[in-house]
Parts: C-alpha cells; sequence; structure tokens
C-alpha cells in the first residue's frame, strides 16, 4: 500500500510538470471580475501595507502556496524550497497529502523538511477527507499535525479525483460527521479544502455547522485532477477510467462562483485557490472577501528549479498585488474588500441564477 501511494505522488509531481493538466474550456472566472481603476488614487503606494492575520497567525501578504506534494524522495527539494521562500517573504504553506508518511514512516522526511526549513511561517498539515472513514481518525490527524508541528490541518475533499482514480476510494458517507468528530478532537484550527471543484454554498453551510474554522475553495480553473488521472490511466488496459478523466476534466464551480457564494453564506475566512495565477487574481480574490489566496502549480514549476526562482516568482505576486491596490486606492488590504466591483460574464449569469447579490459589490465605496 505504502508503495503505491510513493509512486502515485511521483506521478502526481510528473503529469503536473510534463504534461497538460489545466482546466482546458473552464476558467476560474477572474476575468468576470472587474476592479475600478481610480486615476486619483490619493494613496502613496509606498506606504500600501498588504499584511494580514489568518487564524492568529500574521502574514506579510495574503498569499498562501497550496498543498502540493510530500511522500517522495522528489520531494524533499521542492517542499524545501517553497518552505524557504514563504519564510523569507513571511507567507504560509501547505504540504500534500501525509498519508504516505502514515502508512510509512520513513517518508516523515519528506513533510518534515517543510518547518525544518520555515520554522516561523504557517504550516498547513493535510489529509483526506474519504481517509476518515476508512480507517482513519484523530489519531492520525494528530500525527501528521505533529510531524510538521502544523499552525493548523487541512482536511481535503477530492470526490472527483477520487472517482477517476483506478485506485481511487468512493464512500464517502459519513465524511461530514468524521470532519466534526476531527474539530471537537483536535487542539488546532481545521480548514476544509477542495482540490479542484469548489465549495458550493450547501457545502460550506454544512461545514460551518460542523465547526470547522476556514474553507479553502479550490475551484475549477487551474490543475484538474481528473485531468491528473487521466494521464495516469493507460488507453488500453484502464479505458474506462481515461474516459472518465477525459469526460470530467472540467467538472467543477469555478473558483470566482464558489468563492463569492460560499462568501455570501457563511462567517468563516476564505482561502481562494483554483487558477489563482497573478497579483491581479489575488486581489480580485481578496476584493470578493477571501482571506487568502492560494496558489500552486505556477510555485510548483518555479520550487524544481530552486529557492531564489521561487522566491522571486513570489515577489512578483506581491508586487503585482501592491500595484493593484494603489490603482484602485487601497492603502491596506482590508480597504479592498470595501471597494467597488463590478461582475459580469458567466460568473453573473450563474450567480444571479442561484439568487446570490450582485449589485452590493458595484456599490461599495464613496467617491
Amino acid at each position: 500500500m505504502a508503495e503505491k501511494t510513493e509512486k502515485r505522488k511521483i506521478d502526481h509531481i510528473k503529469i503536473c510538470l510534463e504534461k497538460k493538466a489545466q482546466a482546458k474550456k473552464a476558467t476560474a472566472g477572474f476575468e468576470d471580475i472587474q476592479l475600478i481603476h481610480r486615476a486619483l488614487p490619493e494613496i502613496n503606494r509606498q506606504t500600501i501595507d498588504l499584511s494580514t492575520t489568518f487564524l492568529g497567525k500574521k502574514f506579510k501578504a495574503p498569499i498562501i502556496v497550496g498543498a502540493m506534494t510530500g511522500g517522495t524522495e522528489e520531494a524533499i527539494p521542492i517542499n524545501s524550497a517553497i518552505a524557504q521562500a514563504v519564510e523569507q517573504l513571511g507567507l504560509g504553506m501547505g504540504v500534500g497529502s501525509q498519508r504516505a508518511a502514515v502508512e510509512k514512516s520513513s517518508l516523515e522526511k519528506t513533510y518534515r523538511v517543510a518547518r525544518e526549513k520555515a520554522p516561523n511561517a504557517f504550516l498547513i498539515a493535510n489529509v483526506g477527507g474519504v481517509q476518515l472513514v476508512h480507517g482513519y481518525g484523530v489519531k492520525e490527524v494528530r500525527h501528521i499535525v505533529e510531524m510538521i508541528d502544523a499552525d493548523a490541518v487541512a482536511i481535503h475533499l477530492n470526490a472527483l479525483q477520487e472517482a477517476v482514480q483506478p485506485e481511487g476510494q468512493t464512500n464517502f458517507q459519513g465524511v461530514l460527521g468524521k470532519i466534526a468528530e476531527v474539530v471537537d478532537a483536535i487542539d488546532v484550527p481545521v480548514i476544509v479544502k477542495e482540490t479542484g471543484a469548489g465549495i458550493s454554498a450547501e457545502d460550506a453551510k454544512a461545514l460551518e455547522a460542523a465547526g470547522v474554522k476556514a474553507i479553502d475553495i479550490s475551484g475549477v480553473g487551474g490543475t484538474s485532477f481528473a485531468a491528473v488521472e487521466y494521464h495516469r490511466s493507460d488507453k488500453k488496459t484502464n479505458v474506462v477510467h481515461n474516459f472518465l478523466g477525459e469526460a470530467f476534466w472540467d467538472w467543477g464551480i469555478p473558483t470566482a462562483v464558489s468563492l463569492i457564494e460560499v462568501a455570501q453564506t457563511v462567517k468563516l475566512p476564505l482561502i481562494a485557490s483554483g487558477g489563482i495565477r497573478s497579483g491581479t487574481d489575488i486581489a480580485k480574490a481578496i476584493a470578493i472577501n477571501a482571506s487568502l489566496a492560494s496558489i500552486s502549480q505556477p510555485i510548483l514549476e518555479t520550487a524544481v528549479l530552486g529557492v531564489k526562482e521561487t522566491e522571486e516568482k513570489l515577489r512578483c505576486l506581491i508586487e503585482e498585488l501592491r500595484n493593484a491596490l494603489f490603482l484602485v486606492g487601497a492603502q491596506k488590504l482590508s480597504d479592498l474588500p470595501q471597494t467597488p466591483v463590478v461582475i459580469t460574464g458567466k460568473t453573473a449569469q450563474w450567480l444571479q441564477a442561484r439568487g446570490f447579490n450582485l449589485q452590493k459589490y458595484a456599490k461599495r465605496g464613496a467617491y
């Protein structure tokens, strides 16, 4: 079992780096989110404050590097590079699912390197929700938290991936109750995150009732794990799963849509992820009420090159975010959710069909 899990981790890294595993026709929806340019911003760009607090931890900018890898030797330099960059910049990171290290203790080092290289950064441990109904419990969750001295733990929901994966576990009955048990039993905040198919208003409401402390919506528009599993399935020997991977490549709720639905439904801090590709995307996500934005694929591409390249990429995103605040007249990050936003296109159509209020975004702020 451990060897199969480790092999799957290697496959995922290679596919995300070497194959086309991004959404095909679907987009994250940020092209439909318009910030209003201020020709008279009336602020000093040099004194803009990008800092924020998330689950009690101070961030110098509202950016976290999303959970990507661990559980294989190939992950050590990747997690090391990311950890050193976020430590230097005052950001945060998540590690990939720690199931591999629970199954094989020698793989713990592939995750522990994150805390070793980032002693002060906000770190998120990671376990699959479906594992909680297949034998994992509070003991295993505590173990993965202690493994990296995590500030929080993410329970990831990946029904789409499991449904397409040849060896997938598709009995999700009872997952919500297990999440509630973990919330009640452990000392660090529990975050529930999707893995690229988005969170609906209905599911967010159920998660809030279960006591989770934050939600990472992880919508459509970035890496598709249906696509990843498509590439893992042999067309000749695994016809059905290969077919399913292609059929559900773009399945789910676009990131901008999911973020607005959830923000209007629950009173929890939200992480926007899924197709976040620029500092402007981050600004738009914060403007529609995300607390943090999470970015994965672009950082994986730099992390395999080294610490310098990873840090430079993150610095570019931070400075692009600063420019966006300057150009909408926001002196500090907390001003951004008060600035007017216009929502158009497919995003507006979806949200209007679902009965969400869009007018309040355009009417925010005063001139």
